[in-house]
C-alpha cells in the first residue's frame, strides 16, 4: 500500500512525518464533535494505516479548542429521538423486535470504530487538549498511550444525560485505572482535570499546552518509531492477548510468539548494529 491510498474524509485528516502518521479530529468548529460521518471514516482510515507498512506509529490529535466533545447531538439528535433507530433506515422496521434489532446493530457499528484503534497493529498515542467527555473517553480508553495538555477537561458525560457508555469506555477504563474510581467517574459524571487523570492513571503525563502535548507525542512516536517495528507491533499484540489470561499461558504465548518471529532480518541488524557500535537501520522484516 502507498500512502496515496489512505482514505480522505471530511471529518479527519492525516499527516506523515516519517514512518509517524497523524490522524486530526478536524471539525473545530463544534469542536470536533462526532457526527455520522466520523464513526464510518474513523475505522476505514486505521484500518488503511494498520496495512501500511511505512506507517509505523499513529497520534491522534484534534484541530481547535478541544479534543472532542463527545457525540454530536444535533446531527444524533433525531436517532435518539425515534428510540435509537435512524428515521432513513429502508426499509424500516416495522415490530418492536426488528426496531430493537436495528438500534443493536447501530451500537456494534459504532463500537467497531473505537475498537479499530485498539486493533490497529501500529501503536496509538493519543494527544488531548480542551474538552475530552461523553466518546472522547471511549476514544482515548482505545488507545496505548494518552498524554493530556494541562487545560483538559475529561468527563464520562453519559451518565449526566442518562444513559450507559456504550462503545468502549466501561469496558476499557478498568482496565487501565483501579475499579473504584471508574465507578466515581462513571456513576457521578462528573468533570475531571489532567491533574487528576494523571493521578489516577488515565494519562501518562500532562503537558503545559496543547502545541507541547503534541510535541510530546510526536517525540514519543519518534522514539518508538526507531525501533523494530516488528518487535514493537508483536510487543502490542502480545500485551493485548494476554488481557484475561493467566501468567502461565500469556509466558507460552509470547513462548510461541517469538519461536514464529524472533528470528527476523531487524534481529540480524539490532545485532550487527550492537556489534558495529552503530545505530540499527530497521525494515520491519
Amino acid at each position: 500500500m502507498t500512502r496515496a491510498n489512505i482514505p480522505q474524509s471530511a471529518v479527519l485528516s492525516v499527516e506523515f512525518d516519517g514512518h509517524i502518521a497523524t490522524v486530526w479530529l478536524d471539525r473545530p468548529e463544534q469542536r470536533n464533535a462526532f457526527a455520522q460521518d466520523f464513526w464510518v471514516d474513523l475505522p476505514e482510515l486505521m484500518d488503511a494505516l494498520g496495512r501500511d507498512n511505512e506507517t509505523r506509529v499513529v497520534i491522534i490529535a484534534a484541530r481547535g479548542d478541544a479534543f472532542t466533545v463527545g457525540i454530536d447531538l444535533k446531527a444524533f439528535g433525531p436517532i435518539f429521538m425515534s428510540g435509537g433507530i435512524d428515521p432513513d433506515l429502508s426499509p424500516a422496521p416495522v415490530s418492536e423486535v426488528g426496531r430493537r434489532r436495528a438500534m443493536y446493530e447501530g451500537l456494534k457499528k459504532m463500537q467497531r470504530t473505537f475498537s479499530s484503534i485498539a486493533d490497529c497493529p501500529k501503536p496509538v498515542v493519543a494527544a488531548i487538549h480542551g474538552y475530552c467527555i461523553g466518546a472522547g473517553i471511549d476514544l482515548i480508553t482505545a488507545c496505548d498511550i494518552r498524554y493530556a495538555a494541562d487545560d483538559t477537561t475529561f468527563s464520562v458525560r453519559e451518565t449526566k444525560i442518562a444513559m450507559v457508555a456504550d462503545v468502549g469506555t466501561v469496558q476499557r477504563l478498568p482496565q487501565i485505572i483501579d475499579p473504584g474510581r471508574v465507578a466515581e467517574i462513571v456513576y457521578t459524571g462528573r468533570d475531571f482535570g489532567a491533574d487528576e487523570a494523571r493521578d489516577m492513571g488515565l494519562v501518562s503525563r500532562v503537558f503545559a499546552d496543547a502545541a507541547t502535548t503534541y510535541r510530546a507525542a510526536l517525540d514519543i512516536a519518534g522514539e518508538i518509531a526507531a525501533n523494530s517495528p516488528l518487535a514493537v507491533q508483536g510487543a502490542k499484540a502480545v500485551l493485548s492477548a494476554g488481557r484475561g489470561r493467566s501468567v502461565e499461558e500469556n509466558l507460552d504465548y509470547v513462548a510461541l510468539w517469538n519461536t514464529a518471529f524472533l528470528h527476523s532480518n531487524d534481529f540480524v541488524e539490532a545485532t550487527m548494529a550492537f556489534l558495529e557500535k552503530r545505530p540499527p537501520k530497521f525494515t520491519g522484516e
